[in-house]
């Protein structure tokens, strides 16, 4: 509710809003939605939007949080027309499009492996520090990885053979709190 009540203070004049997903699309609007809701939230709207066979869909990163909730995507896509895109902004950033543009055009050799390391602060506070949990972000390999995932499948131009990944906060962080706990 917040947000709706910020985002309708920056309208000119009131435009249609809804309660629900399903709502939306029943309301036939739309020939293309975009869904930036919370992780955990993105199979419930998916379920609303995918019954629609040519609404194209752009979706924030990840997908889905549990493997069963992306076999039932898959199912439930089954047959449709309309553009399934998942948002994987990292790619599009300047200096990230320039470096994956000079791997494409040869500038450091054929690529035969990629390895990405991360250093970062806590994730950036969100609605409810929904961000801060397992339960509703998949984990970080999930909520924060699936961007290193997407751009070594990029970079490579490839599909894997073998994965390897590792986390924690043995060094870094260990001080970070959050309202929830």
């Amino acid at each position: 509710a917040p947000s709706l009540q910020a985002a309708l203070a920056q309208l000119d004049a009131p435009v249609p809003t809804f309660e629900t997903a399903q709502a939306l699309v029943e309301a036939d609007l739309c020939d293309a939605v975009v869904i930036a809701t919370p992780n955990f939230t993105h199979i419930d709207m998916m379920r609303a939007v995918l019954a629609q066979p040519d609404l194209h869909i752009l979706i924030e990163k990840p997908l889905v949080t549990r493997v069963e909730d992306g076999l039932e995507m898959l199912r439930l896509a089954q047959g449709r027309k309309g553009i399934v895109w998942v948002a994987q902004e990292y790619r599009y950033m300047p200096p990230v499009a320039e470096m994956i543009r000079m791997a494409h055009e040869g500038a450091v050799g054929t690529v035969h492996q990629v390895a990405i390391r991360e250093h970062r602060e806590p994730f950036y506070p969100k609605v409810g520090d929904w961000n801060r949990f397992s339960a509703n972000t998949g984990g970080t390999l999930v909520e924060k990885c699936c961007h290193f995932f997407d751009l070594m499948n990029v970079l490579a131009a490839d599909t894997p053979v073998r994965v390897l990944a590792s986390g924690g906060r043995a060094v870094t962080h260990r001080d970070a709190r959050h309202a929830g706990g």
